[in-house]
């Protein structure tokens, strides 16, 4: 009699699809993050997972360079030199400025949301984010935080139902 491996089942996110919003999506796609991300708006409460939050992490930092070079270019054109030796931009860095205002604006609160979740996910309260505020070393920590895996234990941050 030869041994036969048994087949390996599926977790069950990926038998069932996308799991529920309420619930972490362990693998998301950067697509699903991102969706997952403006639908939770202002949900503090849940797990975000490593990939939900890295994702967006990656997506708002591609936008804020090319809000910063949009700026850059439309500030040089026009640009003078004032009587000490600094440079002033042109006027048309007041529209990047805008455009960067109007985008911080619009993703504050769903970033610092995702935060908390992404801190649940690792079995931490939410409130750890407020070591933002203490220079350098408060943003390693998060760093840290926020590079951990899940924890089981932080399902006690769910809600069933709740999204």
């Amino acid at each position: 009699m030869s041994y036969q491996p048994q087949p390996q089942t599926q977790p069950y996110a990926a038998q069932a699809g996308e799991p529920p919003l309420w619930a972490p999506y362990y693998g998301a796609p950067i697509g699903v993050a991102v969706k997952r991300f403006f639908k939770k708006y202002t949900v503090f409460t849940g797990r975000a997972s490593r990939s939900e939050y890295w994702w967006w992490a990656l997506i708002a930092a591609v936008v804020n360079f090319v809000l910063q070079l949009l700026t850059t270019i439309l500030g040089a054109t026009g640009a003078t030199m004032a009587a000490d030796g600094t440079a002033v931009p042109g006027p048309g860095a007041i529209i990047g400025f805008i455009l960067w205002g109007i985008w911080g604006l619009a993703t504050i609160i769903p970033s610092i949301a995702l935060g908390v979740r992404r801190l649940h996910d690792a079995n931490f309260s939410g409130w750890l984010l407020l070591l933002v505020l203490v220079p350098f070393l408060g943003a390693l920590a998060i760093l840290v935080f926020t590079l951990l895996p899940s924890n089981p234990a932080g399902q006690r941050f769910d809600v069933p139902g709740s999204v």
